[in-house]
């Protein structure tokens, strides 16, 4: 992501979080330890699923990974569609998002892997 803040999770733990294919991965410590899962379609992109390996939970990663990802799919121009719980829980906290958020439609949610 284009910040030059260093994320550190609630140990102060570096945090990396990385654009791939159809995911943003987590990682800290040298690994990837969990993933913001999404699906481009017609400028929007849907987030269907956030995980984070049980051996690093409670750490606050999937709300760093959620962060950035929500703030990168803004940057890029693209609207944010959630569908993962976590991923709607964020947004119900962080309003800074409202204006380019889209609410799932059944051909959305069908369409996801």
């Amino acid at each position: 992501m284009a910040d030059d803040d260093a994320k550190t999770d609630k140990t102060g733990a570096p945090v990396t979080v990385t654009r791939e294919a159809g995911e943003f991965t987590i990682g800290v410590e040298g690994k990837t330890v969990g993933r913001a899962a999404f699906a481009d379609r017609d400028g929007q992109r849907v987030f269907y699923h956030t995980e984070v390996d049980k051996a690093f939970g409670g750490r606050g990663l999937a709300t760093i990974g959620i962060a950035e990802a929500l703030a990168t799919t803004r940057d890029e121009g693209l609207r944010i569609v959630p569908v993962c719980p976590s991923v709607v829980s964020y947004l119900e906290k962080h309003q800074e998002f409202a204006d380019v958020v889209d609410r799932p439609t059944k051909a959305i949610v069908d369409s996801l892997p």
